[in-house]
This record gives C-alpha cells, structure tokens and sequence, in this order.
C-alpha cells in the first residue's frame, strides 16, 4: 500500500470510531489512572499546565521540515 492508501485506511478507521464510549466500554485500569491523574493535580494544583497551554507550546516549538536546513 502506498503512503496516501495507507493515510486513507486510517481516516476511515478513525471515522468508524465512536464519539463516545458507554460506560461500561471504558476498561477499569483507565478509570484507575484517570483518578490517580486527578488527585495528583489536585494535590499539586501548581504544577503542569493547561492542554491549550501545552498544545500551543508544542505548536509553537515544531519543526517544520521543509524549513529544516540541518538535514
């Protein structure tokens, strides 16, 4: 399969996703780790940053590669 096929068959994937799971699709391992997240941030409410933030930050700092002179 070429680049585009394969890019293709992955869109098509992703759009056969659900928008959201039920509950009971959720695995407990994850609702374990989201609840460890949760009280980890709130006991420590200074550190990390917002998503926007750190969605920005990284957009901010990526390198384009056609701009990239160093290869």
């Amino acid at each position: 399969m070429s680049v585009q096929e394969r890019l293709d068959l992955i869109e098509q994937i992703w759009d056969s996703l659900p928008e959201q799971l039920a509950a009971n699709e959720i695995p407990d391992w994850h609702l374990v780790e989201l609840k460890k997240r949760y009280e980890k941030a709130k006991a420590n409410p200074g550190q990390g940053k917002p998503w926007r933030e750190a969605l920005d930050s990284l957009a901010k700092n990526r390198i384009d590669p056609a701009r990239d002179q160093s290869n």
